[in-house]
């Protein structure tokens, strides 16, 4: 063409869709960066609109919401797949062993020590958090000679146990490869044999994996890394799911229960997540909430009908 002609292509106007199933999963900006991709600067800049609806004195989610309703469309999994079981929900409050009890009082006061008397930056601080997490689920994943055993674990096993003698299957997610190892341990103490994914198993295996998973009905557990596995695989084989820790993001959590609630699903499928008492955990759990609280402040039920 000409230097001074404009193509057919160049005339039309630029159209974009974004489509996903988490617009928010941490915060709202978020949802600008998904809004800047669309239409640029309808939201405003990102710091004029954190300050707005994030940070600012006067935040006002009813100017956002009015703001994205007429862009968003919204279809929820109960109104696309009508013949999709239910999934039930549950958390489960478990007691850490006597011995679990005291490693963890004494790392927080020795955490409590070392924030008092330093001047810890962001990266130490979240290895405290990390360190206090993997007690509540075994303390020997930080203490080598500790054998004090697991409250989690114990409930754990005795839950895949009752669940296989009833012919269901199991997958359990936790972020820590180093307990989910632990955990295989001792199914294989009491006989229960099991796969085993995470970020090490490589494509072709995973594939194979979920296959036989699937198809063989004497491979009833499923031990899955949840940032590895919690994405991508098809194991409606299973109707029970158990996350063994929490993760600070619920939508994570919930992508890796979909791998079994999920087209193809005959039956109920099971969620139970266990949460130490007393513990870091129960304070994520709030925070969880505290997400889903804001998610559903800002996406709702109003934006399912096409405006």
């Amino acid at each position: 063409h000409p230097a001074n002609t404009l193509s057919l292509h160049d005339a039309l106007p630029i159209l974009r869709f974004a489509l996903t199933g988490t617009p928010i999963e941490n915060n709202l900006t978020e949802l600008w960066s998904i809004f800047d991709f669309v239409m640029p600067n309808y939201l405003y800049s990102k710091e004029a609109f954190e300050y707005k609806f994030v940070n600012g004195k006067k935040v006002d989610l009813g100017e956002l919401k009015s703001l994205i309703k007429p862009f968003i469309l919204r279809r929820t999994k109960n109104e696309v797949l009508k013949e999709l079981p239910d999934k039930i929900e549950k958390k489960f409050l478990v007691e850490m062993t006597t011995s679990q009890k005291a490693v963890y009082k004494s790392y927080i006061k020795v955490v409590r020590d070392k924030m008092k008397n330093n001047d810890n930056g962001k990266i130490e601080v979240f290895s405290y958090l990390t360190r206090l997490r993997q007690i509540c689920l075994d303390p020997s994943l930080v203490i080598d000679a500790y054998k004090g055993g697991s409250g989690k674990i114990k409930i754990a096993i005795e839950l895949i146990q009752k669940h296989i003698d009833e012919e269901g299957k199991v997958l359990l997610f936790s972020q820590f490869t180093s307990v989910l190892k632990n955990i295989g341990e001792n199914l294989k103490e009491k006989g229960i044999p099991y796969f085993y994914l995470d970020g090490k198993t490589k494509s072709k295996d995973r594939i194979k994996l979920v296959d036989e998973f699937n198809d063989n009905y004497d491979i009833k557990v499923f031990l899955i890394s949840l940032k590895a596995g919690g994405t991508g695989l098809n194991l409606t084989s299973a109707n029970l799911v158990i996350h063994f820790d929490p993760w600070w993001n619920p939508a994570v959590e919930n992508q890796a229960t979909d791998r079994a609630h999920r087209i193809g699903q005959m039956s109920v499928v099971e969620v139970i997540k266990l949460i130490a008492r007393g513990t870091i955990e129960e304070k994520i759990i709030l925070l969880q909430e505290d997400k889903k609280n804001l998610i559903d402040s800002v996406i709702t039920g109003e934006f399912t009908n096409s405006n």
